[in-house]
């Protein structure tokens, strides 16, 4: 009798401990993912951020520009003047600047987002305002907006490129940030629980996590959709 329980202890004893390895080396597995992306993240949002501030730059100097250009056409030297201008114009094309939504760090990751998404030539619709200041931190939403366009170009790209769209929505509802992000898919989910999360290998099932644990740290709201060829993810954020 005490052989038995002593295995049933051991028993016991053996599948606790299994058990509190697995959620350990799953929360340092989390740690070090959400370590990772975050990393990503502030390097891109910095290189962003200085492109912003480029085109800030050039707008301040547009008097001193015209100026330049003025003195040329004084001159008579229009070849100067025709070469002055295409120097201006290659700087505005490299820097494209889609949102001007109110909040910097939104705008900073979506002109980053959707311009690439634009350059593969995915048709993007979008409409976007954001209050300048938000309960949400701004990396988490930062983290948020990325996780959301970068899934939706990944989708994207595994339709036919006539089929290929991005449809993006945010601005105020009921007192709360609402988001909005819809998208071509030739995936078909029924059910959007933890296994539908967990079996999205690599950097989509990843970026699902991310956005679910944002939402519930804030008390947020999410809901997934799938429609034949639309997949939809609607996100209620305090504001």
């Amino acid at each position: 009798m005490n052989a038995i329980m002593i295995l049933l202890l051991s028993l016991m004893l053996l599948a606790l401990t299994a058990f509190l390895l697995y959620r350990i080396l799953d929360r340092i597995y989390a740690r070090q993912i959400a370590a990772y992306q975050n990393k990503l993240l502030k390097n891109e949002v910095d290189e962003v951020h200085n492109i912003y501030l480029t085109m800030r730059g050039w707008r301040h100097d547009y008097h001193n520009h015209m100026q330049s250009i003025k003195a040329y056409l004084a001159m008579d030297n229009l070849e100067e003047a025709r070469a002055y201008l295409d120097r201006l114009e290659q700087d505005l094309d490299d820097i494209n600047l889609l949102f001007n939504t109110g909040n910097i760090n939104a705008d900073a990751i979506l002109n980053s987002k959707i311009s690439l998404a634009i350059k593969k030539g995915i048709r993007v619709d979008y409409k976007a305002t954001v209050p300048k200041e938000l309960a949400v931190s701004d990396i988490d939403l930062c983290v948020v907006l990325g996780n959301l366009i970068d899934n939706a170009v990944e989708a994207c790209e595994k339709v036919e490129p006539e089929k290929q769209f991005i449809r993006l929505y945010i601005g105020i509802l009921r007192k709360q940030l609402y988001l909005s992000v819809s998208n071509a898919t030739n995936e078909v989910v029924r059910k959007f629980d933890e296994e539908y999360i967990t079996t999205k290998r690599g950097n989509h099932g990843h970026g699902l996590k991310r956005i679910n644990n944002i939402v519930d740290k804030y008390d947020g709201y999410i809901n997934r959709k799938n429609e034949p060829g639309v997949f939809v993810t609607e996100i209620m954020l305090p504001l």
